[in-house]
C-alpha cells in the first residue's frame, strides 16, 4: 500500500514538473525586466500575506540569491488582510521608509488571490510605476470570489502571472475520507521564485553585469562580502546583513 508520504511525493512532483512548462515562457520574459532593473541600481520587492509571506521570504536575505531583494512585512501575520485598506497603509509605510521606485519589480504572493491586502499592495505598485508579478494558484483564485472592494483578484490586477498550479484547497492527498493534506503551494511557489531568480541572474551574466550573489554566511569571508554588496543598498532592505 502507497503511504501517504509516497503518494505526496509522486503527486508534488508532478504538479513541480507541471509549473516548470507552465511558467518557464513567463520566467524567459521576466528574466530581462528584473535583470536591467538591477543592472540600474534596482531592489525587487516582495509581499506575501498570511503563510504566503514564508514564500516572500524565500528570496530575502538568502545565501544563493540576489542582495537586492527586500520584504513588505505584515506584522499581523494577515490576521487582517480583508479588513479594507489595511494592505494600502501597509505598503504605503514600506513605500515612505523603503521607497517602491518606478522601473522596479514587486511580486505579491497569495495563494488564493482573493485577499484583500495582496491585491492593495499590487495596486499601489501599479500606481507608483513598478513592474508588478502575482504568484498564485489560478485554479483556486478563478473559482474564488474576491475579498477586495473593487472585486478584483490578484491576477486580474498585476501585470504578469505566475502560476504554483496547484489544486483548490492547496492540500493534495486524501489522509482520510474528505480531509485532505499535503499543501503544495510553498514548495512550488519557492521553486517558482528560484528559477525567476536564477533566469536573472543568467541575464546579469549574459550582459557583462556583476553577479550581486549573496554567500552562506556560514562560509570564511562570507559576511564581508555579503556587507561590502549590501553597502550599494543601504536604507532599501527590510532585512539588515550579518
Amino acid at each position: 500500500m502507497t503511504s501517504l508520504a509516497e503518494s505526496y511525493f509522486t503527486r508534488a512532483n508532478e504538479l513541480l514538473a507541471r509549473a516548470w512548462e507552465t511558467n518557464a515562457p513567463v520566467i524567459a520574459q521576466l528574466a530581462p525586466k528584473l535583470g536591467a532593473s538591477i543592472a540600474q541600481g534596482g531592489v525587487v520587492h516582495t509581499f506575501g500575506s498570511g503563510h504566503s509571506e514564508l514564500v516572500s521570504r524565500e528570496i530575502i536575505g538568502r545565501a544563493g540569491g540576489l542582495v537586492c531583494v527586500t520584504g513588505i512585512i505584515d506584522p499581523t501575520g494577515g490576521f487582517i488582510e480583508n479588513l479594507p485598506g489595511y494592505g494600502t497603509k501597509l505598503v504605503e509605510r514600506y513605500d515612505r521608509q523603503y521607497q517602491l521606485r518606478a522601473g522596479e519589480t514587486l511580486i505579491v504572493i497569495s495563494n488564493s488571490g482573493k485577499n484583500g491586502s495582496p491585491v492593495d499592495v499590487a495596486l499601489h505598485g501599479k500606481q507608483k510605476g513598478l513592474t508588478v508579478i502575482a504568484l498564485t494558484c489560478m485554479a483556486m483564485s478563478r473559482a474564488t470570489p474576491s475579498q477586495h472592494p473593487s472585486g478584483k483578484r490578484l491576477f486580474e490586477v498585476a501585470e504578469h502571472v505566475l502560476d504554483n498550479g496547484g489544486v483548490a484547497g492547496d492540500a493534495i492527498v486524501e489522509v482520510s475520507p474528505g480531509v485532505m493534506g499535503g499543501p503544495t503551494s510553498t514548495l512550488i511557489g519557492c521553486s517558482v521564485l528560484n528559477w525567476l531568480m536564477l533566469a536573472t541572474m543568467d541575464w546579469l551574466k549574459a550582459h557583462g553585469h556583476p553577479l550581486p550573489v549573496l554567500r552562506s554566511q556560514n562560509l570564511p569571508g562570507a559576511i564581508e562580502h555579503n556587507r561590502e554588496l549590501g553597502q550599494k543598498y543601504q536604507g532599501r532592505l527590510s532585512r539588515q546583513l550579518a
